[in-house]
């Protein structure tokens, strides 16, 4: 999903970089920064896994 955020804001905040939109463009790099805690989340919360597997 977070690859999809990242995906989506490039999008966004090139449309925005063409038409001169600013909002549509700042919503871009909102969706980025979104996509890139939930990958950092995701990669956390594996590694927390991983940590606890191990143990067993």
């Amino acid at each position: 999903m977070a690859n999809v955020d990242d995906a989506k804001g490039r999008v966004k905040e090139a449309a925005g970089n063409l038409t001169g939109d600013k909002d549509l463009e700042r919503e871009g790099k909102v969706d980025q920064v979104v996509g890139n805690i939930k990958e950092a989340v995701g990669d956390a919360a594996d590694k927390v896994k991983d940590a606890l597997h191990k143990d067993k």
